[in-house]
């Protein structure tokens, strides 16, 4: 290294823009995962006939959880993303049919 080049350090937070608390969550994984609290919410507390108390352990144990796969996604893809690309791996993958004896 010589002596006149100057050194600028990148923070590690460069690329984080677009993205909420600090960078960590982005708004679309957050808004996926508020619709599915309360619409899985709304189906435990209206719907489901069950006392308070086990209402309350039931949503905790099942709403957390899905709260916290749906902010943090798959792969750094949303629920939503990742399950259009299921689909079309589905429907566009390979088919392999045996015709005469050999794979085409």
């Amino acid at each position: 290294m010589q002596e006149n080049e100057i050194l600028y350090p990148i923070p590690p937070n460069y690329t984080d823009s677009g993205k909420i608390f600090g960078g960590m969550v982005s708004p679309r994984n957050l808004v996926e995962a508020i619709l599915l609290v309360f619409v899985f919410g709304f189906i435990e507390f209206k719907l489901i006939p069950m006392s308070e108390t086990v209402r309350i352990i039931v949503m905790a144990v099942t709403l957390l959880p899905l709260f916290m796969v749906a902010l943090i996604g798959i792969d750094g893809d949303s629920l939503l993303q990742r399950l259009k690309h299921v689909f079309k791996f589905i429907v566009n993958k390979r088919k392999l049919k045996r015709k005469e004896g050999k794979l085409s």
